[in-house]
C-alpha cells in the first residue's frame, strides 16, 4: 500500500483498499459521521482534586461549575502521578509505560517504558480523529518529545503536527513563564519575537489562538467537526497570574491552610464528592512533618504564604475564564450543544515548593540529589512581586495539601493525592443522565470514550504496523447509565513507588524495593477503598495473604506494561544516550536569531565550565546586549551599557553586577570564562583583548532547569536576565558595530555531574540483529 494511505487503513466504507496513488480511490477523503460532535479536551497542569468549584473549592469557577451542573462530575477519576505519562495515556489510550512514558520527557535511559517517545505504531487521538474526518487543533503544553529533540535541528517526528494535529501553538517544554514564555512554537517553527508587549499573558494568548483556529476552520468549512486539545501551562510552576486577578483574591487565605482544608472537605461531603463516612487524614498521615501549623507562624510568614495561594487561586480563576471565552464563542457559532467538553488535571497538586514555598523556583526545581550547605532556595523578594513577571514562585506544601483535599500526599506519589484528580465532562446534546459518577475511570479510558462518542474507529494499523491494543475502555455506557460498571483494576508506578487498585482494594508501596527484594518486594500497605477512600487505615498487617496476592498481581501488570527496571539506584536520571554528545560540542551562534533552545543551551553550560569567545567591531557609542542566557529565574548577561562593559549574574533572583570601562572603537575580542568548582559554584571572569577586566567569584551555579531561557546573541530575549537593564532598554538590541562571531566552548564537567552517556542506540541495534 502507498505510504500516504496507510493512516486510513481500517476505515472500511470510507476508503476502499487500493495499492497506489494512481488508483481513483486515492481521491476519496475521510468524512466524519453525520452529526459528529466537536470535542474539546482541556487538561490543566498540576491541579489538585479539590481546586475547582464542583469539587469543593472556594475559588470561584463559574464556567466550570456550569459545565458540571449540566454534565458529569467524576469523583473516582485517576491519572498518572506525573504529567507526561498522563498526557501520553490520554492521547493513545495506552497505559503510561506502554506509551513510552514512565517518567516526564527529560530522561532517556534506554528502556522501552522510559523512551519518552510515543510509539510510532500507536495512533494518537488526534491521528484517529483526523483520519476520521476531523480538523485537529492544539494549544499549550506538549511535553511528549524528548528534551534532546526540541531544538531547531531535531527530528520532528514526535512534534504535535507529526502526531496528528493540523495546527499547534504553545510550549513544547514541560512549562514556561506565563508573562515571558521562554520559547513558543507555532506549528513546526519557533516563534521569532525579541520581546513581549506589556500585558502579554500566555493563558490569554492560548485562548485567543484556540478561538482563531476554530474561526479559521468555520470561515472555510461550516460542517467539519473539530478536536481541540487545550493543554494549559497553568498551574504548573512558576505559578503566575495577572495583577488584577490576584487582587480579586486578596484576603481570601489569611485564615490559613488548616482551616481552608477542613472547609473544602466539608463541602465535598455535603456535595457527595466524598462519602459521608470519609475521614480527613490527620497530620501524622498527611505530611504534617512537612507543613508548619498556621497558628505557629509569624505575621510576616502568614502574609507571604497567603500571597502564594492568592496567586494560585488567580491562576485557577484564569483557567475558568478561558473556559468561559470558549463557551461564548461556541454559543455565537451555534455549536455549544453538540460539543463534548472534557476538563481534567494531569496529576495531583505538587509539593515542589517545600514547607515555605519559594520565590526562586529554579533554585530547587529539577535538582536531583542534595544541595550544598548554605544553598538559598528562596531568595527574599518583595511579597507583592509573587505572581508577576519579575518572580518565579511556587506555593508551599501546606497549600498543596489543601489542593489535594481530602487525599494524602502529592504529585509523583502513588497515594491518592498523586493520582486522584478532577474530571468533568459536558455534552448537552448527548444521551444519558448527567450528575455525579463514582465509577473508577483511568486517564487511558478517555481516548476510547471520545472515539466512540464521535463515531470514529481507531485505525487497526498505523505507519505500516499493527496498532497496539489499547489499555483503556470506553466509559460511554457510564455516561448513559449511573449504574454501569467502571474499570476494576489499574497499576501505578513512579520512580519506584508502586500501587495497584483492584476492585475494592488498593495496595501501595511508597518506596522502591531494595536490591534483592524482587519486583513485588518491599513494604506494602493495604487499604479498603469503599470504607476508607482517603487511605487512613493500613490493613496490611491484618491481611498478609491479600497483600502478597496484590503485590504479585502488580508485578504481573508491570511486566505486561514494560514498567521495569524500577529506578532503585538513580540511573533513571543519570544515564543518557551517547547520541546526545554532539549537543555539547562547541557552537558558533548567529546574532539576532531566536534563542538557542533551552536544552541545547544547557548542554553547553550546565554543570560544567565553559568559555564564550566574542569577536567584535565597535563603532563609537556602541551599546546593547552581547549575549544573554536565562531570565528572571536565573541567568547571566554580558552587555555594553553606555561607556561600560557590564556582566550581570542573576542567582535565582539575587542580582550581582560588575562593570568596567567599555573597549573603544575598532576590533576587539571579549572572552567570558566560567569555571565550575565544588559545592555547585561558578567563578566568572571577563577578558578584553587578553586582559582580565572584571571577575565574579563564588557564585551559586545555575543547575537543574536553569538557565531556563536559551542563549540569545545581540539582545536579551523575552524574560530579561537583568530587570533594571530591561526597564531602561527593553531587549536592548546591540547597535553601533558588529558581532563578527560568538562561540561557546564547553569545558570540563562539574564534579557534581553524575551524567553517564551510553551507546544506547547501538546496543538496541545489536539486540535486534
Amino acid at each position: 500500500m502507498d505510504r500516504a494511505a496507510r493512516g486510513y487503513e481500517g476505515f472500511a466504507g470510507r476508503v476502499e483498499e487500493f495499492t497506489s496513488a494512481s488508483d481513483p480511490a486515492w481521491r476519496v477523503r475521510p468524512t466524519a459521521p453525520e452529526g459528529a460532535p466537536n470535542i474539546i479536551v482541556m487538561l490543566v497542569d498540576d491541579l489538585g482534586f479539590s481546586d475547582l468549584g464542583p469539587f469543593g473549592s472556594e475559588i470561584p469557577t463559574p464556567f466550570i461549575d456550569g459545565l458540571a451542573d449540566e454534565g458529569w462530575v467524576f469523583t473516582n477519576y485517576r491519572t498518572a502521578p506525573m504529567c507526561s505519562p498522563a498526557r501520553a495515556a490520554l492521547l493513545t489510550g495506552l497505559n503510561p509505560h506502554r506509551a513510552g512514558f514512565g517518567f516526564v520527557a527529560h530522561i532517556d535511559p534506554g528502556y522501552p517504558g522510559f523512551a519518552c517517545e510515543l510509539p510510532a505504531a500507536a495512533p494518537t487521538l488526534a491521528e484517529s480523529l483526523r483520519a476520521g474526518g476531523y480538523a485537529t487543533f492544539m494549544v499549550g503544553k506538549w511535553h511528549l518529545t524528548l528534551e534532546s529533540r526540541l531544538h531547531d535541528g531535531a527530528d520532528r517526528s514526535s512534534w504535535p503536527l507529526q502526531r496528528g494535529f493540523d495546527r499547534y501553538f504553545g510550549s513544547m517544554d514541560g512549562f514556561t513563564s506565563l508573562h515571558h514564555p521562554h520559547r513558543l512554537v507555532q506549528d513546526n517553527s519557533v516563534v521569532d519575537v525579541a520581546e513581549f508587549p506589556d500585558g502579554f499573558f500566555l493563558t490569554d494568548e492560548l485562548t485567543d489562538r484556540a478561538i482563531a483556529m476554530v474561526d479559521e476552520l468555520r470561515v472555510n468549512d461550516r460542517r467539519k467537526p473539530f478536536f481541540l486539545y487545550y493543554a494549559h501551562t497553568s498551574v504548573h510552576g512558576p505559578i503566575q497570574a495577572k495583577a488584577e486577578d490576584i487582587e480579586r483574591h486578596g484576603g481570601r487565605y489569611e485564615r490559613g491552610w488548616n482551616a481552608l482544608r477542613e472547609e473544602r472537605f466539608e463541602r465535598q461531603r455535603l456535595r457527595g464528592i466524598v462519602p459521608a463516612h470519609a475521614e480527613l487524614p490527620g497530620d501524622a498521615l498527611a505530611d504534617g512533618d512537612r507543613i508548619p501549623h498556621w497558628d505557629d507562624l509569624s505575621a510576616e510568614e502568614r502574609a507571604l504564604f497567603a500571597r502564594h495561594m492568592e496567586v494560585y487561586a488567580a491562576a485557577v480563576d484564569e483557567i475558568d475564564q478561558s473556559v468561559g471565552r470558549l463557551l461564548s464563542r461556541l454559543d455565537e457559532l451555534g455549536e455549544r450543544e453538540n460539543t463534548i467538553i472534557v476538563i481534567a488535571s494531569d496529576n495531583g497538586g505538587t509539593a515542589e515548593g517545600g514547607p515555605t514555598g519559594t520565590r526562586s523556583y529554579f533554585a530547587q526545581f529539577g535538582l536531583h540529589g542534595a544541595v550544598p550547605d548554605g544553598w538559598v532556595s528562596d531568595v527574599p523578594r518583595d511579597v507583592s512581586e509573587i505572581g508577576g513577571p519579575r518572580l518565579y514562585g511556587q506555593y508551599p506544601t501546606g497549600w498543596a495539601r489543601v489542593s489535594n483535599t481530602p487525599f494524602r500526599s502529592f504529585k509523583s506519589s502513588t497515594y491518592e493525592g498523586g493520582v486522584h484528580a478532577p474530571l468533568v465532562i459536558s455534552w448537552p446534546a448527548g444521551a444519558g443522565s448527567p450528575g455525579l459518577r463514582d465509577q473508577f475511570v483511568f486517564v487511558s479510558d478517555l481516548a476510547p470514550t471520545l472515539l466512540e462518542l464521535a463515531g470514529v474507529a481507531r485505525p487497526a494499523q498505523w505507519n505500516g504496523m499493527a496498532a497496539p491494543e489499547v489499555d483503556g475502555g470506553s466509559i460511554a455506557e457510564v455516561l448513559a447509565d449511573p449504574a454501569a460498571p467502571g474499570r476494576a483494576q489499574q497499576y501505578f508506578e513512579c520512580v519506584g513507588r508502586r500501587a495497584l487498585v483492584d476492585g475494592e482494594w488498593k495496595a501501595v508501596s511508597p518506596i522502591p524495593p531494595t536490591p534483592g527484594q524482587g519486583a513485588a518486594g518491599g513494604a506494602w500497605e493495604l487499604y479498603h477503598l469503599p470504607s476508607d477512600p482517603t487511605e487512613t487505615r493500613d490493613r496490611a498487617a491484618h491481611e498478609p495473604d491479600r497483600v502478597r496476592e496484590l503485590a504479585e498481581r502488580w508485578r504481573h501488570e508491570a511486566w505486561r506494561n514494560t514498567v521495569f527496571p524500577l529506578d532503585d539506584d538513580g540511573t533513571l536520571f543519570s544515564v543518557r544516550p551517547a547520541s546526545e554528545a554532539p549537543l555539547s560540542e562547541p557552537v558558533e551562534l548567529v546574532p539576532f536569531r531566536p534563542p538557542l533552545e533551552r536544552f541545547r543551551s544547557a548542554r553547553l553550560t550546565v554543570l560544567r565550565s565553559f568559555d564564550v569567545h566574542a569577536e567584535l567591531h565597535l563603532e563609537r557609542g556602541a551599546e546593547g546586549v552581547l549575549l544573554a542566557h536565562g531570565d528572571q529565574g536565573g541567568g547571566y548577561l554580558l552587555a555594553l551599557d553606555g561607556d561600560e562593559l557590564l556582566l550581570s549574574y542573576n542567582a535565582y533572583g539575587a542580582m550581582r553586577r560588575v562593570r568596567t570601562t567599555a573597549p573603544g572603537p575598532g576590533a576587539c575580542r571579549i572572552e567570558l570564562r566560567a569555571r565550575a568548582a565544588l559545592g555547585l559554584r561558578w567563578s566568572f571572569a571577563v577578558d578584553v583583548d587578553g586582559v582580565e577586566r572584571v571577575r565574579l567569584d563564588d557564585m551559586p551555579m545555575l543547575v537543574g532547569m536553569a538557565p531556563f531561557t536559551g542563549i540569545s546573541v545581540g539582545y536579551d530575549y523575552g524574560g530579561p536576565v537583568d530587570w533594571e537593564l530591561s526597564e531602561r532598554h527593553r531587549s536592548y538590541r546591540f547597535r553601533g558595530g558588529r558581532i563578527t562571531s560568538l562561540r561557546y566552548v564547553p569545558g570540563e564537567a562539574s564534579p557534581e555531574d553524575a551524567t553517564v552517556l551510553r551507546a544506547i542506540e547501538r546496543e538496541m541495534r545489536d539486540l535486534v540483529d
